[in-house]
C-alpha cells in the first residue's frame, strides 16, 4: 500500500524535528554548563582530554578502518596525508585551517595521481 508523496515542507519539518532539534538542545545545554567551568579547573582539563581522545579516535578510525570511498585509498597515502597535514599545521604557525587544507590537498592529489 503506497500513500501520497510527502511534500517538501513536510520532509523539511521531519528533518528539523528528528535531526536538528535533538542535537541542538544538547549543544545549548553544554554552552550553558560550560559558562560555569573555569579554564584552569580539573573539570575543564578532563573535558579537554575527553574531546582530544574522541578526535584521536575518529582520526584513527578514518586511517585504519575507513568506510566508503576512503577504504579504496591505500593506507600509505592516508598516512602521508595526515603527516603532511601535521607538517602544514606546524609550518603555518599552528594553523588548524592550514593543516587541514594541506592534508586534504595531499590526499586528493594522491588519489588523482594514482588513477
Amino acid at each position: 500500500m503506497t500513500g501520497a508523496p510527502m511534500s517538501e515542507g513536510a520532509a523539511l519539518l521531519i528533518v528539523l524535528l528528528a535531526g536538528f532539534l535533538p542535537t541542538e538542545i544538547w549543544r545549548s545545554l553544554a554552552i550553558l554548563a560550560g559558562r560555569r567551568v573555569e579554564e584552569g579547573s580539573p573539570v575543564f582539563h578532563w573535558v579537554k582530554a575527553v574531546a582530544t581522545a574522541l578526535l584521536a579516535a575518529v582520526v584513527a578510525r578514518l586511517l585504519f578502518a575507513p568506510a566508503g570511498a576512503l577504504a579504496a585509498v591505500p593506507l600509505a597515502l592516508r598516512l602521508g596525508a595526515v603527516a603532511g597535514g601535521v607538517a602544514g599545521f606546524l609550518v603555518f604557525r599552528r594553523s588548524v585551517f592550514a593543516g587541514v587544507l594541506v592534508g586534504e590537498v595531499l590526499l586528493v592529489a594522491g588519489i588523482l595521481l594514482s588513477h
